[in-house]
């Protein structure tokens, strides 16, 4: 097993820590990118506010467990995104997408904590159109018993399905166990890995550090063990057919389609977001 410390962020204000990419690590399955929105109190007429920015070759997926997050696109969407829903965008060749609190809570203050992960597209639909979904918790299938609670948010696993509609083999579970109790993660995805949020987890007898990524070896079929209530999320799923390569907010198999979408939004060649004017604007190349 290897465990990855994930390394502290700011996302326009908003603080985080991101596992993945990794130098150890470049990809769970379709995974390429974690980022754990960490626990944030926003005071009246504070916020997030992550304005217009673009993708390409990827899905977002954001599952948030406390606050709301506003997501508009360039496909005309506008949604509120509350706890235990998923917001899926898949951005095909070119989308543009604000993420912010919504006015309401600015204004009376807030808390915000969740996930957003990206899972690289499979290359038949690096270029394809553009797509967007919300998905509410009601329809998120559980296994719940014995002291353990199991979400499918995206992809298949432990007999569940989930509705959003992934693009390749996926597995993403959100696990809330009970103190003494005991999960057998099944070697139904060729790579997986577990990301604790909080509580005292062993797997297969080794502690794991809380807010830690730990990427299972193919094939094994590891024990965790609930020493406290403990919160962990589960991905993985088939591997990618080949490297992906990331700059900024572009995943691709072939460098070239970064280069034209970078020369692209910085010429303002773009989808842009009804009634959006603020955008972020294109870093150095890194």
């Amino acid at each position: 097993m290897l465990t990855i410390k994930p390394r502290a962020e700011d996302v326009e204000g908003q603080p985080i820590l991101r596992p993945l990419p990794s130098a150890k690590c470049r990809s769970v399955g379709p995974f390429v990118f974690f980022d754990h929105m960490l626990e944030t109190s926003y005071a009246p007429g504070t916020g997030m506010d992550i304005r217009q920015h673009p993708h390409i070759g990827l899905s977002t997926l954001t599952y948030l467990f406390e606050g709301q997050i506003q997501h508009k696109d360039s496909l005309g969407s506008d949604q509120h995104v509350l706890p235990g829903e998923v917001s899926w965008m898949t951005a095909g060749r070119a989308i543009a997408h604000i993420e912010r609190t919504p006015q309401a809570l600015h204004d009376s203050g807030s808390r915000l904590h969740g996930l957003q992960v990206w899972l690289a597209s499979p290359k038949a639909h690096e270029q394809g159109e553009g797509h967007y979904s919300h998905h509410p918790a009601s329809s998120l299938p559980v296994n719940d018993g014995m002291g353990i609670s199991v979400r499918m948010i995206a992809g298949h696993g432990f007999c569940l399905e989930s509705p959003v509609p992934v693009l390749s083999p996926t597995l993403y579970a959100e696990l809330k166990m009970q103190a003494a109790t005991t999960l057998l993660i099944p070697a139904e995805h060729e790579q997986r890995a577990l990301y604790v949020i909080a509580g005292e987890m062993l797997i297969d007898g080794q502690p794991v550090e809380p807010r830690s990524l730990v990427v299972l070896e193919p094939g094994d079929e590891p024990t965790l063990c609930a020493e406290s209530e403990c919160h962990a999320v589960l991905i993985g799923g088939a591997p990618l057919e080949g490297p992906r390569r990331m700059n900024w907010n572009f995943v691709a198999s072939d460098p070239a389609l970064i280069d034209q979408a970078r020369a692209k939004w910085a010429a303002g060649d773009w989808p842009t977001v009804p009634g959006e004017v603020g955008r972020i604007e294109m870093p150095g190349r890194r």
